[in-house]
């Protein structure tokens, strides 16, 4: 039997213009050769399966090339090529970092670092997976890859590069690989299986494709793994099977039970997914990359985030435009939430079908959903009464005019009209020249000095309307009794303010005419006491004092008490007793007659 080479070695790229999907990168390192700047030291970073280490190759057999072309591609056929194709180049070292991760090892390549390239320009050494470097490895690396010998180039290759140590980054110029597209991979299968002889749909390459997630390596070990299941024909549906994919005609029927509101399909094809073996987990995953599919079909202008053949985007594009945005959006939301509450679910199975009911279920949800809800809720209407006339139910009906609800008070007259008055005792509604009767006005509970409270005090300053029962402000001033007795109801209508009240009542007034006004001027203790109920509560207070006086021609001023003297003040029992006789002599007489000591 002929030697069986897997088409990730047999395929893989050897010259810049083959390497797929790393374009930029390719032409930065041949326009380095071109011009002669090469670095010392390059980082080749990204995921798995992306051509580092096939990048690295080539570059280190085009610096060493004797007859490149144009485009700085090495030629093949010089010593230096063929050395390398053959496996037999001393001028291109590779080490394994994985395994040769000590210090001793870098010392070893310390020491091999020093011998020149026997044929060719330069000695290139690639480190695959150099993040398993040990610290005390990589403290022991920094001086040569800072300073190499003239003849020496280091690649370093790695899949993370945040476990390198800053200090090794700083000396690498740094390229990151992108993952390959999944057009780009379909497009380098299909030109293998040509060569291969092997028949193959577009469906059954994207699905190789997208299995492989960005990786080429992992998309040529799939592929050999399908033909050799499949044979040289290869089927969607025995690719399907093979690598236990979940077939796109699941997702499709699904949405279209969604739509329909049968949920009870949905259930039994999610148990059929189950029954053949596949991940619940995958299988929410799948359905959200759906539904994502779906919105970005939904947008004609974002054709190039899809990544599907022709004749699957056809089917996306004819049942996208069955889904409004709002039910994919919120079916997306949906599969979303199950997948991130899965792993915490006590009953995965449940939880799953759970979100597969309420996507069933989201459509009814939307239509009975009112047609436009007010932004605010609507003031409830007042509630219409008819009286009875007093010649019994057999009297026609007057409609009265609409009472108030009962969850808002009555309704005030505008300022300045009359007030309302009800029909006297026994006299009968329909008495007036008025055919309607007036209905009674609703009595309104009576403000008590200490149910009042600054807030509505201030409501009212501001320009609120005044009951039309109460007595209207006058400009006489009021005796200094009156002045009086209206203060001492403040510290009770503010007691919902502990701290002012506390300050009220311990307060020291005093009344007196200022200018044709009467002032009011307590005293409070301190400062900041002072500047505190100026700035909020003074104009509130004085709001109150008018109102309990019944003038507007009262005033409030606030103070700060003086400070007594204490230095005079006596404290020990020695000093009270001397102030004592010095204010009475009949106690000093006592004193001096019992021969009292007061020491």
């Amino acid at each position: 039997m002929p030697e069986y080479i897997v088409s990730a070695r047999k395929y893989r790229p050897d010259s810049f213009e083959t390497l797929i999907g790393q374009d930029n990168i390719a032409r930065t390192l041949k326009n380095s050769i071109l011009r002669g700047k090469l670095a010392h030291a390059y980082l080749f970073c990204g995921p798995r399966g992306v051509g580092k280490t096939t990048t690295a190759r080539i570059f280190a057999k085009a610096i060493n090339c004797s007859n490149p072309s144009a485009e700085m591609e090495p030629c093949g056929e010089c010593e230096s090529c063929r050395s390398f194709q053959e496996g037999r180049s001393y001028c291109i070292h590779e080490l394994d970092a994985a395994s040769n991760n000590g210090v001793d090892d870098i010392k070893n390549l310390m020491d091999q670092v020093q011998i020149p390239p026997q044929v060719g320009k330069y000695s290139v050494y690639i480190i695959d997976e150099v993040h398993m470097l040990s610290t005390a490895a990589f403290n022991a690396f920094l001086k040569t890859l800072e300073e190499p010998p003239a003849h020496a180039i280091f690649i370093l290759a790695t899949t993370e590069k945040h476990k390198i140590l800053p200090t090794i980054l700083s000396r690498c110029q740094t390229y990151d690989f992108n993952r390959i597209s999944v057009p780009d991979i379909v497009s380098n299968l299909k030109g293998i299986a040509e060569k291969e002889g092997v028949s193959i749909d577009d469906e059954s390459l994207h699905v190789i494709a997208r299995k492989a997630d960005g990786a080429m390596r992992d998309a040529l070990t799939i592929f050999d793994q399908t033909v050799a299941f499949c044979g040289t024909k290869v089927e969607y549906a025995e690719v399907l099977k093979n690598l236990n994919v979940l077939d796109y005609d699941y997702s499709f029927s699904l949405v279209d039970d969604f739509l329909a509101g049968d949920y009870g399909a949905a259930l039994l094809k999610f148990d059929e997914i189950l029954s053949k073996g596949f991940n619940a987990l995958h299988f929410c995953a799948a359905l959200s990359s759906h539904f994502r599919d779906l919105m970005v079909t939904r947008n004609g202008g974002l054709d190039s985030l899809l990544e599907l053949p022709g004749s699957l985007k056809e089917r996306y594009s004819e049942q996208a435009s069955r889904c409004s945005l709002r039910f994919l959006y919120e079916a997306l939301g949906i599969t979303t939430a199950c997948e991130a509450g899965y792993k915490q679910a006590v009953n995965p199975r449940l939880h799953i079908e759970f979100a597969l009911m309420k996507l069933s279920f989201l459509l009814k949800s939307f239509q009975a959903e009112p047609a436009a809800a007010p932004s605010r809720p609507a003031r409830p209407k007042a509630r219409e009464t008819q009286p009875v006339s007093p010649g019994g139910p057999s009297s026609p009906a007057v409609p009265a005019p609409a009472a108030s609800s009962p969850a808002e008070p009555a309704a005030e007259p505008p300022q300045g009209a009359a007030p309302s008055t009800a029909p006297a005792h026994g006299e009968s509604p329909s008495g007036t020249d008025d055919p309607a009767p007036k209905p009674r006005p609703r009595p309104r509970p009576a403000k008590t000095g200490a149910a009042l409270s600054l807030n509505s005090i201030v409501k009212e300053g501001a320009g609120k309307s005044e009951d039309s029962q109460e007595p209207e402000k006058t400009t006489q001033l009021p005796d200094d009794e009156a002045v009086l007795s209206a203060w001492k109801t403040i510290p009770a209508g503010v007691s919902t303010s502990p701290r002012l009240a506390s300050a009220l009542s311990s307060a020291k007034v005093k009344v007196s005419v200022e200018g044709g006004v009467k002032v009011l001027t307590f005293t409070v203790s301190n400062e900041s006491q002072e500047k505190w109920i100026r700035a909020n509560k003074l104009l509130a207070l004085e709001g109150i004092l008018q109102k309990n006086t019944g003038s507007s021609n009262v005033r409030l001023e606030i103070e700060v008490a003086p400070v007594e003297d204490k230095s005079t003040q006596p404290y020990t029992d020695q000093e009270k007793a001397t102030v004592l006789m010095d204010k009475s002599s009949e106690v000093k007489n006592l004193v001096r007659d019992f021969g009292l000591e007061t020491e």
